[in-house]
């Protein structure tokens, strides 16, 4: 109530300023002051200050359930936010670990292939040195075998023009005995 009397107090100050008599109809700031206070009178009847109240309480509320349910988004966009950098983090790591290993697994490859190559071409060696020795010995063989039989026809003619006939074949015999025991 003393709020409306400060009110009243302070709309009518330009009211006197007005000239006559204060409380006339004729006075158009008392005819002001009268509808302004029959029209605070209707609003305060009704009720439209809690009214109005109510709505600015219920929008305040409003306010506050959507400012908290912002909180609640933000802080669940945080959470998953995190949750992905994690899941990043994690994912990259896994990366590099599987680089790594790739990496690792190239070098004992190439380790592996030069081992293999260098067994290989050993092999090789060894072979192509295995034929090699081979060969030569077939061709001591053929030549020693050559030798033998240029050598057992020079000797059958040189005994055959020297020697009788009975000599001869003492010679052949003990000339094949001596070349069966060197072959063997």
């Amino acid at each position: 109530m003393k709020k409306l009397s400060l009110l009243l107090s302070v709309a009518a100050t330009p009211a006197l300023a007005a000239e006559g008599p204060f409380f006339s109809l004729y006075n158009t700031d008392f005819v002001v002051l009268l509808g302004f206070l029959v029209f605070l009178g209707i609003l305060i009847y009704f009720k439209v200050p809690g009214k109005v109240l109510g709505m600015l309480d219920n929008r305040a509320a409003s306010i506050r359930s959507d400012l908290a349910e912002a909180r609640a988004l933000r802080e669940e966009a945080q959470a998953i936010l995190a949750s992905y950098d994690r899941k990043q983090r994690e994912v990259q790591e896994q990366a590099q670990r599987i680089v790594a290993n790739a990496k690792d697994e190239a070098v004992r490859a190439a380790d592996q292939a030069k081992e293999d190559l260098r067994v290989t071409i050993a092999r090789r060696l060894q072979a192509a040195e295995d034929q090699i020795a081979s060969a030569e010995a077939a061709a001591v063989a053929a030549v020693r075998n050559q030798a033998v039989n240029v050598a057992v026809a020079v000797a059958g003619e040189v005994i055959a023009k020297k020697l009788g006939p009975a000599d001869s074949g003492r010679l052949i015999d003990e000339s094949i005995s001596i070349v069966e025991q060197r072959l063997h």
